[in-house]
């Protein structure tokens, strides 16, 4: 058995917005984390645009929201426009339903914002180890741990850290998948892209028509922050080394902008399309980018790595504090590999919807045609809100039980999302996400989920006094207008598992006074303790 320097309950690799989640919901948990990342700061690159109202109610639970909201960008900016250049006026445009304006479905709105301006919040909001400069060079499982050998970039030290598990968020090119031999499906390396951060005075062209992004025939255009900035992204040229990329960004605002493009700073990234063959390989983990890399239009990249540690950070803490058996962490995969592979779908779609939008403007210029009144896009104006996609996501696993009492039988084909695209029909069927419905003026159901399973039940004195594990259930009463739509009778009740998803329901009253014991321990894995 190899020494180690360190010993923590879990070791996460890589610390951008999906590692520093899951840092922060673990330490909520009481587990023990050290994160390390190999590069010596935050990224300093705007990098993913979009915080999805899903991965805002995230936040909400974690009392980050308002926070988020203030450094982002105003609800009108969740748009997208088309136009020739920059300079130019909209030839079509789509709203981002539920980033450009409230919705009824979540007690949250999404935001657009900036990688690096999340970064710094999600950094704040734990004080488990940080360790800047640190990279992992080679890991070794062992019977009841993994033993990481990581170097400190700027000593040259090495050290060993004995982990219960290993989290990798280390992004599309992980080291941990790469050293694991785990292989990954998918189209692969899309494009080769370039961004190109810059400052210039653009407030008199886009004022009155503000959007997250501006797709034009020659790159694309976002504002990196309300105070000023912004990035071109556009192909990497083939002679990147010599390109000029002031004059490259001015021509793309237009020849009448009379613009000088002050560039900061130039990155140079692949788009990549893949879903990694596992998620799980023994005590370690694969998340985010590391999982899966989804191309960036409609902003489902982040927002499914920050999906998947809410999924598995409850489940790392349920083992490692012992309420919980080393087989819930088998339903971490079988949940979230069928999510990635509806997200890459969709992406990749969205990817050619966006190209035919603009090969077909293009081929207008080409023919010397004037921009139209409108070009009729591809899609709906809702096709980049995704709530089906977002919100409609239903797991079937073991830890989901179909009658209250039993998981579901194994299926060959992955369960769809409580609607499809952008359309997203609540719904209250165990395995969903438990729908947002207000329990007083300012406090939702999703409110009601944290660091323990919740029952919602119109009856709570019908069920206090199940016998169940202390600290692990909280019940809280639904208010009887919502029993119906949640399908339950007057002693009914669902139990909800902290991520949000209902993992069982009883439409009436409890079979029996063990009840909430079976199904905890059912979705649990192993009995409860009174840890």
């Amino acid at each position: 058995m190899a020494v180690a320097d360190a010993e923590v309950d879990v070791l996460i690799v890589g610390g951008g917005p999906v590692g520093l989640t899951a840092r922060a919901l673990l330490e909520r948990w009481g587990v023990r984390v050290s994160l390390v990342e190999k590069h010596g700061e935050l990224s300093p690159f705007p990098r993913s645009r979009l915080v999805n109202v899903r991965s805002m109610e995230i936040y909400r639970g974690l009392g980050l929201a308002d926070e988020i909201t203030a450094g982002a960008f105003a609800p009108e900016y969740g748009r997208i426009r088309f136009r020739d250049t920059l300079h130019d006026r909209d030839f079509a445009t789509a709203a981002m339903v539920g980033i450009n304006a409230p919705i009824p479905e979540s007690p949250v709105t999404g935001a657009v914002t900036s990688q690096d301006r999340l970064e710094p919040t999600l950094l704040t909001a734990a004080d488990a180890e940080m360790r800047f400069g640190t990279e992992l060079i080679d890991l070794t499982e062992e019977a009841d741990s993994v033993v990481a050998v990581l170097v400190d970039h700027r000593s040259g030290e090495g050290t060993r850290v004995r982990a219960r598990y290993v989290l990798a968020a280390d992004g599309a090119h992980s080291t941990v998948r790469q050293r694991l031999g785990i292989g990954t499906t998918g189209p692969g390396a899309l494009a080769a892209v370039t961004t190109v951060v810059f400052d210039a005075d653009l407030d008199g062209w886009c004022a009155d028509q503000p959007a997250g992004v501006y797709f034009t025939a020659h790159g694309s255009f976002l504002p990196l922050y309300p105070e000023g900035g912004w990035a071109w992204l556009g192909p990497t040229p083939e002679d990147a080394e010599r390109t000029d990329w002031p004059g490259l960004v001015s021509r793309a605002l237009g020849p009448d902008a009379g613009v000088r493009a002050g560039v900061s700073r130039v990155q140079h990234w692949v788009m990549n399309a893949f879903v990694a063959e596992r998620f799980r390989h023994g005590r370690i983990l694969l998340a985010g980018d590391a999982a899966h890399a989804i191309p960036i239009v409609g902003g489902l990249g982040m927002n499914t790595g920050i999906a998947d540690v809410h999924n598995l950070c409850w489940k790392l803490a349920g083992v490692v504090r012992g309420w919980a058996g080393p087989s819930l962490l088998d339903t971490y995969e079988t949940e979230r590999q069928p999510v990635a592979h509806r997200t890459l779908h969709q992406a990749v779609a969205n990817s050619k919807l966006m190209f035919e939008a603009q090969s077909l403007r293009h081929e207008q210029l080409q023919a010397g045609e004037a921009a139209p009144a409108r070009v009729e896009l591809p899609w709906s104006d809702r096709y980049f809100a995704q709530l089906g996609l977002v919100l409609g996501v239903a797991y079937r696993s073991d830890a989901v039980l179909t009658d209250g009492s039993t998981p579901p039988e194994p299926s060959h084909t992955d369960p769809e999302p409580s609607g499809t695209g952008t359309d997203y029909v609540p719904t209250a069927e165990p395995g969903h996400r438990m729908p947002h419905l207000w329990l007083t003026p300012d406090r939702s159901t999703l409110d009601s989920f944290g660091e323990w399973f919740t029952l919602l039940t119109p009856d709570p004195a019908a069920w206090e006094q199940q016998t169940t594990a202390p600290g692990v259930l909280h019940i809280e009463r639904l208010p009887d207008e919502h029993a119906d739509v949640c399908g339950l009778g007057p002693q009914g009740a669902l139990l909800v598992r902290p991520d949000g998803h209902i993992g069982a329901r009883w439409r009436d009253r409890a079979p029996s006074d063990t009840t909430l014991h079976q199904a905890l321990t059912a979705i649990g894995g192993s009995p409860r303790s009174s840890r």
